[in-house]
């Protein structure tokens, strides 16, 4: 399906700027991309069956780690879903963190986590930023986010439109609006590198692709580090750029799970094989991976999108050892390379 834009005439509830390769002037969209599909689709799916049953709780084999309060390195500690720990040259850096029950609108309903975060809040060490990828509920928390505020003051980066809803939140953040292309500098030169992905935004029926989704590069003295949300494989074509404009990367953060049905998902959702593409693809030497066995989005077990990614790395001939599927607790000091 190629990307199209609903009307004009609806007004963009969270951004207003000019119009770009990205942006119409009231819709985000990816390039040559695909549009997400809509509710026919979308009741097709959710009333098709296929879904595999997961556990209510399925705890973690490693207990909750407790951070070192600084790493000079590079160490990543998994939390849970799309939320790591990245402490990398003496920084503290927390992506999408969600320590909520429930990813979801409602308190009492929607997806629920079925285990545990795999840092306790209060054992968190000084976070000094947070990356936004983009504004799903998976993502974008507003409670975690809160909590973060009032204990760590954290300066939170995130795409275009999201900063509105988190500022309707906590009006004192402190917090940068990035576009694709859009460039920070930081201190001891570390830098932020706002890159595309292929998704898409929603927190209601009414909001769709009226906030920015993004990617981001971090570099830093201790190397460079590409951290990607969520995304559509694309055919590969924002790893390939990714890798002329930046080099190689000594990690990538990458999603592998909640990716069936894949006639649903595939826009919005790589799966492992193309995860695992997409490493090879970006130059990039480890592999942290995320979104998988914490909180249930579509149809495959819990179990499936790591049985999925030791297949794909031995089909592709890439060392286990390079592509890590992280779980909650985990920590993963990477290499130097």
């Amino acid at each position: 399906m190629t990307q199209t834009s609903p009307s004009k005439k609806t007004r963009n509830r969270y951004y207003t700027g000019p119009i770009s390769d990205h942006f119409d002037g009231t819709f985000f969209f990816n390039p040559e991309g695909e549009a997400p599909l809509g509710f026919r689709e979308l009741m097709r799916w959710q009333f098709g069956g296929g879904r595999s049953p997961w556990p209510k709780q399925a705890p973690s084999p490693f207990p909750p780690a407790k951070p070192d309060e600084r790493v000079d390195g590079l160490r990543v500690t998994m939390v849970g879903h799309a939320t790591l720990l990245i402490q990398v040259a003496g920084l503290n850096i927390l992506t999408d963190p969600v320590w909520s029950p429930r990813t979801s609108p409602f308190s009492f309903a929607g997806p629920k986590r079925v285990v545990e975060p795999g840092i306790r809040f209060d054992d968190l060490p000084p976070i000094d930023i947070v990356l936004v990828t983009h504004n799903h509920y998976d993502h974008l928390d507003l409670a975690t986010l809160k909590r973060l505020h009032k204990a760590h003051e954290p300066h939170i980066v995130t795409p275009l439109g999201n900063d509105m809803i988190i500022r309707r939140a906590i009006p004192a953040a402190k917090m940068s609006a990035v576009d694709w292309g859009d460039r920070l500098s930081l201190r001891d030169g570390v830098s932020i590198d706002c890159e595309p992905c292929h998704h898409w935004s929603a927190r209601g029926t009414r909001d769709r692709r009226m906030a920015l989704w993004a990617a981001f590069v971090v570099s830093t003295p201790a190397g460079k580090i590409y951290h990607i949300g969520d995304t559509g494989f694309h055919g590969g074509i924002n790893y390939r750029a990714a890798c002329r404009k930046h080099g190689s990367f000594r990690l990538a953060n990458l999603p592998i799970g909640a990716y069936e049905p894949r006639w649903f998902m595939k826009a919005q959702h790589q799966n492992p094989a193309e995860a695992v593409k997409g490493m090879r693809l970006c130059q990039a030497a480890y592999v942290a991976g995320h979104h998988f066995a914490t909180i249930q989005l579509t149809n495959e077990g819990i179990e499936e999108p790591v049985a999925a990614l030791e297949k794909a790395l031995s089909e592709q001939g890439v060392a286990p050892e390079r592509f890590r599927a992280l779980r909650a607790g985990e920590v993963f000091d990477v290499p130097e390379v």
